[in-house]
């Protein structure tokens, strides 16, 4: 057999993988139309100021149960905003903190009994409880939960004011719109390098274990089809799908919410190589033996979930604690989005993400070299 590489025969196995590809709808839909509409979600929700609501609860602890008493804590607070006496019968009432930067605050207070305040607590619909003994107010909340930290530290800032009126004073805050420092900036390299490894590992496995699984493989093999164009030609036919997916995304970044590239797009270009690369080279090795959709279906998620969870695509990675964030910085996916977020908003270049190209690609072809080693074609 010709040991020179056969154009024709690896332009026949690309195209008919394209096709194969472009036939199933799903493909179109799951690749390009809704990584765009996450990033349209995502990014209206994290771009505009809206009201934050905060459910609080009110209980007598003395009594261990509702009292109208109880109520007495708040008078100035349910005064100063609604200027009237509270009704006896309330046992509920709301207030507002406006502020156009911030967004507003809404506090929304419901005078329970104890067991009631608790069971909705359990169950989410409040996320603080608070009381008045003593002349001082005791907050009862779970310090690992932010809402209700947050609820905590605006509401305790709130009665301990002795002028309720100030609360109506603007905060000294000035809105970040620079390029790179919006929540938006953070999502759209993070989306883009999750569809890389989504789009490879999904594709190319499915592929492969399908074939497999049909006996394909084996009738393929007897042909004059030389083994490693068949490898070859799907990951071409998916580093091509995935360029289309990632230029529409981020054209459509850059006409919604004006995100610019500020590096090198010949690094970014780099990156997304060395990153299909990486992710072709373990879908391999991952896929290199099973027949059973079943089998393949949990090694990929096994694979997929922990990173698509931990690399910080939707949010910084760096909230672990140190010794974690030491191995989760190391993993293919955190290492493709911080290279692409380095380029889009710190204008890194070729050399400053040489490493991560590096690396990427190397284990990559590690990988791809030991799942050829034991391919199971039949």
């Amino acid at each position: 057999m010709n040991r020179h590489f056969d154009l024709r025969q690896f332009w026949v196995l690309t195209v008919m993988h394209f096709k194969e590809l472009i036939r199933e709808p799903a493909v179109l839909f799951w690749g390009i139309v809704f990584p765009v509409l996450m990033s349209l979600g995502l990014g209206i929700a994290f771009s505009k100021t809206a009201d934050s609501q905060r459910n609080i609860a009110v209980v007598d602890i003395v009594k261990g149960q509702f009292s109208h008493d109880s109520i007495s804590a708040f008078p100035s607070i349910y005064n100063h905003f609604y200027k009237k006496s509270i009704p006896q019968k309330s046992v509920q009432f709301s207030f507002s903190i406006r502020n156009k930067k911030l967004g507003n605050t809404v506090f929304n207070f419901s005078h329970l009994s104890w067991e009631d305040a608790i069971r909705k607590l359990k169950r989410g619909e409040i996320n603080l409880i608070v009381s008045k003994e003593r002349e001082t107010f005791q907050y009862y909340f779970d310090p690992a939960n932010p809402d209700a930290q947050n609820s905590y530290m605006k509401l305790s800032q709130i009665l301990n004011l002795k002028n309720i009126a100030e609360l109506k004073r603007d905060e000294n805050v000035s809105v970040l719109s620079l390029p790179g420092t919006r929540y938006v900036d953070f999502l759209i390299p993070g989306l883009t390098a999750m569809g890389i490894m989504m789009s490879i590992m999904w594709g190319l496995s499915y592929g492969i274990i399908e074939k497999r699984s049909n006996k394909l493989l084996r009738r393929m093999i007897a042909t004059p089809m030389k083994k490693h164009y068949f490898i070859l030609s799907l990951f071409a036919v998916r580093i091509a799908m995935n360029l289309v997916e990632s230029v529409i995304l981020v054209l459509f970044a850059m006409l919604v919410f004006h995100i610019t590239i500020q590096g090198s797009i010949i690094a970014l270009f780099a990156v997304f190589i060395a990153g299909n690369i990486a992710f072709g080279g373990l879908v391999i090795f991952v896929s290199s033996r099973t027949s059973k959709t079943e089998t393949g279906n949990g090694l990929i998620n096994l694979v997929v979930m922990p990173m698509m969870m931990m690399s910080g695509i939707f949010f910084s990675y760096h909230n672990f604690p140190d010794i974690v964030v030491t191995i989760l910085k190391y993993l293919p996916l955190t290492m493709l989005a911080d290279s692409m977020r380095s380029i889009f908003i710190e204008g890194a270049g070729l050399m400053q993400v040489s490493s991560t190209i590096i690396i990427l690609s190397f284990s990559g072809f590690i990988l791809f070299i030991a799942g050829l080693k034991m391919f199971k074609w039949y």
